[in-house]
């Protein structure tokens, strides 16, 4: 096999899995490991991948990789949208009290949904009471997306939080937004995150996004991270959460044997969407 073809071969392996290793691919290829990792050296050179200990990941996948809110919301849409309808189960049919939502793509889901589910039309199985639920937020798309509807939903309130916005997520970060929220206590939170792993529980690329999401674990009363199939087993830079502190996982994929462990012995419900 030629070098070009077992570089292809990489990098389909990396798009299918996420990660390679020397020894794996030494023993597919029929080549030594010194071949492997100079294929590796080229891939890396090449922008197509990020060398590791023992082996490679894909460029999307390492620890500070954090795509803008536009490229997104493209992705997994069907899923976001699944998983937003099963995380508003959360609330209960009669649920009063006060919500908060978290910046990012799934979220956004969960508002519009929410949106749906308080108007004057939804069917009747379905809809649930606006009087007496409180949303607060830090996202500027979420409250861009919940704010028509308060004229529709009498008794829907809307607090949104202040602080430096992050042009990438559309979110205020910074010591000001963490303060208000320390200041608060909501029944539930509903948060987003760019991985969820067995050891390091959830994380994100940034700091300032994790103090906050870290600020919002800790004020709720119940945590509901909603999270789909790529986020799983993926750990990014700053942790911000161990999953014992958190309630609720709802995703569209399936946890691998490790992560489904960590969750069990954390006492996390897992639901799929």
């Amino acid at each position: 096999m030629y070098a070009t073809e077992r570089q292809q071969l990489v990098e389909r392996l990396l798009a299918d899995d996420g990660r390679v290793s020397v020894v794996e691919l030494a023993r597919r290829f029929d080549v030594t490991t010194e071949t492997v990792r100079r294929d590796l050296d080229q891939l890396e050179s090449a922008g197509l991948l990020r060398r590791v200990h023992g082996g490679a990941v894909a460029a999307d996948r390492v620890s500070t990789a954090e795509p803008s809110l536009s490229d997104r919301v493209q992705q997994h849409g069907a899923a976001k949208t699944a998983i937003a309808r099963r995380a508003l189960d959360a609330l209960g049919a009669g649920f009063r009290g006060s919500l908060f939502l978290d910046a990012g793509t799934t979220t956004a889901a969960v508002a519009t949904r929410l949106v749906e589910r308080t108007a004057p039309t939804a069917p009747a199985a379905d809809r649930l009471d606006p009087s007496g639920i409180g949303v607060v937020t830090h996202a500027v798309v979420v409250a861009a997306q919940l704010a028509p509807a308060l004229a529709e939903a009498p008794g829907l309130a809307l607090t949104v939080l202040g602080g430096r916005v992050r042009g990438l997520t559309g979110a205020a970060v910074g010591a000001e937004t963490v303060r208000a929220i320390e200041q608060l206590r909501p029944d539930v939170a509903v948060i987003g995150t760019n991985g969820v792993a067995a050891g390091f529980g959830l994380s994100t690329p940034d700091s300032d996004e994790a103090a906050v999401k870290s600020a919002i674990v800790r004020s709720a009363r119940r945590v509901v991270v909603v999270a789909d199939a790529d986020k799983l087993g993926r750990e990014l830079l700053v942790g911000f959460a161990r999953l014992d502190e958190i309630d609720v996982l709802v995703t569209d994929g399936h946890p691998d044997a490790a992560l489904a462990a960590a969750l069990a012995e954390a006492d996390v419900e897992v639901w799929r969407a």
